[in-house]
């Protein structure tokens, strides 16, 4: 199984340079994947900015937006930019798409929430007809766009989500399903609801499995991730708190987590970063080195 490690961008207060100090020291170490995720109504950095600039400074470590909201933007753009980003990064880019529970970021953006779940389906087929050099409009003039990406198709894109609706759309139209990963048995069950909606489909193989985990290692550990998870959480109330109690905050909990995801199949796992310290990285270096 694969260990990846998201960018601090979405720690309220980081700087950019630390963002791209991280992303070069992450590069150089046992991580396969530098992750992101994605809010608009809050103090993170904005995913693709994030992992264009990582991109500058890496050559090896893939990118991975984690989840990103795709319904919150203009599929077309979003085409362009993903595929942009794509070639910039010589076909290092995997796109986790998910639709999103905060009516707030729909305001903000503002796009329609109702219909997210609607929408994504076809900004989803759109993004794929765009990456395969088709024409937007072929009736009305409007001719293909580039650039194109360097993976065969586009992007690899995973889906999360943790309603059955999102869980079958990762089988339906993804390349894999993308969970939250603190409770195995619980990702473990909504893996094989991607695979039966995969199978129905009729497709090939089987959908990739990845993970996001929010963690903290040393001093203080299990306030630091506890703190950030209620903050970011809020709007969950009483679950945001159970979330808080089931973080990652010792490397007993890192190798436990690590193990009993690998048991299930896992492919990869991206631990997310609570606190902009470097000595996170280092320490989850160790561990998984």
């Amino acid at each position: 199984m694969k260990i990846g490690i998201g960018l601090p961008g979405n720690v309220p207060g980081v700087k950019g340079d630390f963002i791209l100090e991280w992303a070069q020291r992450a590069d150089a170490g046992p991580f396969s994947t530098l992750g992101t995720i994605d809010r608009l109504v809050y103090q993170n950095y904005e995913p693709f900015i994030m992992l264009a600039s990582a991109a500058a400074v890496t050559t090896r470590i893939r990118l991975m937006t984690g989840v990103m909201l795709a319904p919150l933007r203009n599929e077309g753009v979003l085409a362009k930019q993903a595929a942009s980003l794509d070639a910039i990064s010589n076909g290092r880019l995997t796109l986790g798409f998910g639709v999103g529970r905060r009516p707030d970021d729909y305001k903000a953006a503002p796009a329609q929430y109702n219909n997210r779940g609607h929408r994504f389906e076809e900004q989803i087929a759109t993004m794929k007809r765009i990456w395969a050099g088709e024409d937007v409009d072929s009736e009305n003039g409007v001719g293909p766009v580039g650039p194109p990406p360097v993976q065969k198709g586009g992007p690899e894109i995973l889906i999360g989500g943790g309603t059955p609706q999102a869980i079958a759309r990762a089988g339906r139209l993804a390349d894999g399903f993308l969970a939250a990963g603190t409770q195995p048995q619980a990702v473990e069950a909504s893996y094989q609801m991607a695979v039966d909606a995969w199978q129905a489909e009729g497709k090939p193989g089987k959908p990739r499995l990845a993970a996001v985990a929010s963690y903290a290692l040393g001093p203080n550990a299990a306030d630091v991730v506890g703190g950030y998870i209620r903050h970011y959480y809020s709007f969950l109330g009483p679950v945001a708190d159970q979330m808080a109690q089931n973080a990652i905050s010792s490397t007993e909990a890192v190798t436990s987590l690590i193990h009993d995801l690998e048991g299930i199949g896992m492919d990869e796992l991206v631990f997310l970063p609570c606190a902009a310290d470097m000595g996170q990285l280092d320490r989850l270096a160790d561990i998984v080195s």
